[in-house]
């Protein structure tokens, strides 16, 4: 008879964001996870506002706090790249596990995660989406599949998201040109270009290179689309999300199977129970 977990006490950092409300608003939803506590910066106009109401789910009798609760729980970090320092030292400091779903984090901030998982289990990923790993999973099969072919294939990626996108390309995107170039790299002497955007007179395409698009466009939450082309045929590998939920499902699912994992850096591959390249 399999052991019965305990509900997950859940910890939102950056609780008042555009993610961080909807990862409130579907974990208040799931009977596994019994409390949350919402963390925001010092200053934030809605500290002191019940984190139900901020999520336009009703009051649930928490109120958003910049002081971290006191009796632990996991940690779902929706915030910004700049917060991410002093989540990351709480998190350590009071031994918390922590899903990191907060995307453009540079060389230094990854850094911190790969320092923090050698004393707690951290789960970081350029994207939370379940889709969206699933189809990393296949342009990896596609490409080992295809890339001895003798007139080889042509990689490109296309990826579209909202005017406030900061970032450029997404590193959803990236991430599918690492494991891609991974791919195309294993076992035979080619190094990958990877190649942004082009301009000009560019001569013809190469095929040691990996092109990426950004499109920026309205609301868009999020999409990416893969294309192999071939002589005579192609491939296209599309993953789009409609609303940001998927991201909020992907962190949940990703703390769950966190909580009772040693430390050590895992990502979503590892939730879903892929071989992780």
């Amino acid at each position: 008879m399999s052991k019965r977990l305990e509900p997950l006490r859940l910890i939102v950092h950056g609780a008042a964001g555009r993610m961080g409300r909807r990862v409130v608003a579907l974990a208040a939803q799931d009977p596994e996870i019994a409390w949350i506590g919402g963390v925001e910066h010092p200053g934030h106009p809605l500290l002191g506002t019940d984190l139900g109401s901020i999520a336009a789910i009703g009051a649930r009798g928490v109120n958003l706090s910049q002081e971290w609760p006191r009796d632990g729980g996991m940690v779902i970090d929706f915030s910004l790249p700049d917060a991410i320092g002093g989540c990351v030292d709480h998190c350590v400091a009071s031994a918390m596990p922590l899903v990191v779903a907060t995307t453009g984090l540079d060389e230094d901030q990854q850094e911190l995660l790969r320092v923090a998982a050698e004393t707690i289990p951290v789960c970081w990923a350029p994207s939370m989406s379940l889709a969206v790993n699933l189809t990393m999973q296949l342009a990896r099969q596609v490409t080992a599949a295809l890339k001895d072919l003798p007139a080889g294939i042509d990689i490109e990626i296309i990826e579209r998201h909202h005017r406030f996108k900061e970032d450029s390309p997404s590193g959803t995107a990236l991430k599918f040109g690492q494991l891609i170039s991974d791919e195309l790299e294993r076992d035979r002497e080619l190094s990958v270009r990877h190649l942004h955007g082009r301009q000009g007179k560019t001569g013809a395409r190469t095929r040691d290179e990996i092109g990426y698009h950004a499109v920026r466009v309205g609301d868009n939450p999020g999409e990416h689309t893969i294309v192999f082309g071939m002589l005579g045929e192609k491939i296209e590998l599309n993953v789009a999300a409609s609303n940001r939920d998927c991201y909020a499902v992907g962190a949940i699912a990703a703390a769950k199977w966190l909580r009772d994992k040693p430390a050590g850096l895992y990502d979503m591959f590892d939730v879903l129970g892929f071989d992780t390249p």
